[in-house]
């Protein structure tokens, strides 16, 4: 008699890993409720520096991140990111309430990453977030 393998359970999910940063605590919060719902895994980072310790130590297949934020801003987090972890170049989304800034504008062209302005609807960042996963 063959030893068959064990048969994986129909209700098996295959959770994302997502690293959501923004300053906004009761924003940060709703999001990361909002998107484990969804069936991502969230870890929430309050800042780019406190963000960046956790993309040292954990490996995530997407950063949701805010641009404006005290310590380190997003645009040098993600710089600073992409060299530590060069898979994570392309699984940015950006969230911004400064878009019409220059040098938001600027960044925002060069990264070439995918971005909602603030105010934005819940659903398209759910959209892009599982655009961007594939």
């Amino acid at each position: 008699m063959d030893a068959q393998p064990p048969e994986q359970p129909a209700n098996t999910y295959n959770f994302k890993s997502i690293l959501l940063v923004d300053d906004d605590k009761q924003l940060a919060t709703a999001l990361q409720w909002i998107l484990a719902d969804e069936n991502f895994l969230v870890d929430v980072a309050y800042d780019g520096a406190e963000a960046l310790d956790k993309v040292k130590t954990t490996e995530y297949e997407a950063v949701v991140c805010d641009l404006v934020m005290p310590k380190l801003q997003g645009d040098e987090f993600y710089r600073q990111a992409r060299q530590l972890r060069p898979e994570l170049a392309d699984r940015f989304i950006f969230m911004t309430g400064h878009a019409t800034h220059p040098q938001i504008q600027e960044f925002l062209k060069t990264c070439e990453s995918k971005y909602l302005v603030k105010p934005f609807p819940i659903q398209q960042l759910i959209e892009c977030i599982r655009q961007l996963l594939g």
